[in-house]
């Protein structure tokens, strides 16, 4: 007589929209901070003077298509 195993049943937990708000503005707004680092070109709209964030995200630049030279 050949048993067979029964398959487990995985439930998957509902999640109300009302939970996941904050955590959608956390990341909509550190993804906002760091779009804002990679693009920034070191001129009128950069927070920090000098080349330092550009030298540091300079590779992260070319690879999403910002001109920077």
């Amino acid at each position: 007589m050949a048993q067979t195993a029964a398959t487990p049943v995985i439930e998957t937990p509902a999640i109300p929209i009302r939970d996941l708000g904050p955590w959608a503005v956390f990341f909509g707004l550190f993804a906002a901070l760091v779009v804002f680092f990679v693009s920034a070109n070191q001129g009128g709209i950069s927070i920090p003077s000098g080349t330092a964030v550009h030298e540091w995200v300079h590779d992260a630049r070319h690879l999403l298509g910002y001109p920077c030279h």
